[in-house]
């Protein structure tokens, strides 16, 4: 299932819109608060799909009742570029617990790459949702590796994907692969290079949101 912000008219079109900005992408701090936004907007829609429970709240005149979400969450991110949502929904999801994943391109002389994890840190995932971070959804393959990697650590009742822009052969790739996952993207572009670069995209994010990497 396919979440599109961009389908309908929000305050997150102008966050999405900056962080395509070349100009405004000349600002790191920006770029990541526009990033932490867009993860704000979709803790927002994600609670709005788990479970609640009723709760009374004593107030200075009364008591009140008020619904609770009852999920437990854990948040997960794919470092480094991943790490400015994961602070957004982790504004809103307070008392979630929190999962990393290291993985990157490993490119080669030929022009093609392959996904590379190093490590993951992950607390037990049984019966709780997950929702994995990654800024950009180009094939879907380290979004697809970090889930596998992470379900070691368990299995999780539900399994969300928070993403600012996704191509559609990514999200077609994770619709074959991961069909009981629930997409949330910004925004969907339709092309993807031959190197897999998304276009119109917004370049890379991680180099954007913390300045270009040196491979060793």
């Amino acid at each position: 299932m396919i979440f599109n912000l961009s389908e309908n008219n929000s305050i997150a079109n102008r966050f999405i819109a900056e962080l395509r900005d070349v100009n405004v992408q000349k600002d790191r701090l920006r770029f990541r608060r526009n990033l932490e936004r867009i993860g704000e907007v979709m803790a927002y829609e994600i609670s709005q799909r788990l479970n609640y429970h009723p709760q009374e709240i004593e107030t200075p005149m009364g008591v009140a009742k008020v619904n609770l979400p009852s999920n437990r969450i854990v948040l997960a991110t794919i470092l480094r570029a991943g790490m400015p949502m994961h602070q957004g929904l982790l504004n809103y999801f307070d008392r979630a617990e929190s999962a990393f994943v290291s993985a990157y391109r490993r490119h080669h002389k030929d022009g093609t790459f392959e996904i590379a994890l190093e490590y993951v840190s992950c607390p037990d995932l049984n019966d709780c949702v997950l929702i994995l971070t990654d800024p950009m959804v180009a094939t879907g393959a380290s979004v697809e590796m970090a889930i596998e990697a992470l379900k070691r650590f368990g299995q999780p009742s539900e399994i969300y994907v928070a993403t600012a822009i996704a191509s559609r052969q990514g999200l077609e790739h994770l619709r074959r692969t991961m069909p009981s996952a629930k997409v949330w993207a910004g925004a969907i572009d339709d092309e993807l290079t031959a190197k897999s670069y998304i276009v119109p995209g917004l370049g890379d994010a991680g180099d954007l949101a913390y300045g270009p990497k040196l491979q060793a």
